[in-house]
């Protein structure tokens, strides 16, 4: 393996932590560490994760970039090179760029979306996720919205509070909230952050009130979560790791509140003592005290309660019931409905039809 591939190699690992896709896995191509994910997500099928500089000088405590004292990095103009070379063979389909902060926040920034210029000039047209650093300029913000598809900001934590538990240096309001602000005005539609689920001991009902104000305030696109793992050597090493499962409630959680109409007031019926959701669909959670509903007759806003039907097949349920009422489990097949979990809380009536329950 040549010097170069060895520092990709290295710097693609230590962007692992970066998310762009809920589920998203691992995987070697060549040298490079490449992420593999749906294309219905919104982006390309193999996307190369890489950081611009491998050291950084801020204090997260959860984080694996603080630990290199090794000074690693690429240029722009080596990066550029080595992506596009990926890209022709066919090994790659897209960037997500990243960057440890080594020293000045502006010319790691600088750098990150003077990589994103040498591409575009070079003729790369394909997907570009660029991320944007705290405290990063707005002149650098609105130039990385000019040349990539999708930028993001990382929120880390729910609040100034929590986040100072876990890192001294960043200003949650002026170098976090002040600059997703510009970036939301910036690539309106086409920015995204991430929180770290249990790093600084939030309960649910916090990150619940966080997401209500992103939706309100900025609107992401979509919100990542990342289940926090203790590294060795960081000043939490010793706390718990977050269960997998905790994250995965959350991505139930947010599709609830942006793709289904729920509202967080709402949700927040689902959280159990202490301000936390069980290890169970959230969706199940809120339906369990709903009386069944008629398939036939329930507005789209009710379907899309039901556990088992999404706003695909809510809005397939509408047109075929026009056309023929649905008359029992047979039918949810042609709305491309499968599976018990939606009809144990249906019933097939409507106007001119008896009226029953399926029993499972």
């Amino acid at each position: 393996m040549s010097v170069q591939e060895q520092k990709l190699a290295r710097l693609t690992a230590a962007g692992r932590f970066d998310l762009c896709s809920p589920g998203e896995c691992m995987r070697l191509l060549s040298a490079a560490a490449s992420i593999n994910y749906s294309r219905r997500a919104g982006g390309c099928g193999r996307m190369l994760k890489v950081l611009l500089h491998g050291t950084c000088s801020y204090d997260c405590a959860y984080c694996s970039v603080r630990l290199q004292r090794e000074r690693l990095a690429f240029t722009p103009e080596e990066l550029a090179g080595t992506f596009l070379a990926l890209w022709r063979e066919g090994l790659v389909g897209g960037l997500f760029l990243s960057s440890g902060i080594a020293g000045d926040v502006d010319i790691a920034m600088h750098d990150i979306v003077e990589t994103g210029e040498i591409l575009r000039r070079r003729g790369y047209d394909g997907y570009l996720h660029l991320k944007i650093l705290p405290g990063s300029t707005r002149a650098d913000i609105r130039d990385a919205a000019r040349v990539a598809d999708r930028i993001s900001i990382n929120l880390e934590a729910t609040s100034p509070d929590r986040l100072g538990c876990v890192a001294g240096v960043k200003d949650y309001r002026q170098d976090i909230l002040k600059r997703q602000a510009w970036v939301a005005e910036e690539k309106p539609g086409g920015h995204t952050t991430q929180i770290v689920v249990g790093a600084a001991d939030e309960t649910d009902a916090e990150i619940l009130s966080c997401l209500a104000d992103q939706y309100r305030r900025v609107r992401p696109s979509r919100v990542y979560f990342s289940a926090f793992r203790a590294l060795a050597g960081t000043p939490l090493a010793s706390h718990p790791d977050t269960p997998a499962w905790r994250a995965r409630r959350w991505y139930q959680a947010d599709y609830l509140l942006r793709d289904y109409a729920v509202t967080a007031d709402e949700l927040r019926a689902a959280l159990g003592e202490g301000g936390f959701f069980a290890n169970r669909d959230p969706k199940e959670v809120l339906f369990e005290d709903r009386g069944p509903v008629d398939v036939n007759l329930a507005p789209r806003s009710d379907l899309l309660r039901v556990p088992g039907i999404g706003p695909k097949g809510a809005d397939r349920i509408l047109a075929l019931r026009r056309v023929r009422p649905f008359s029992g489990p047979a039918d949810l097949a042609r709305a491309g409905i499968r599976g018990r979990a939606a009809g144990r809380h249906l019933t097939f009536g409507g106007e001119k039809t008896v009226q029953t329950r399926l029993a499972f």
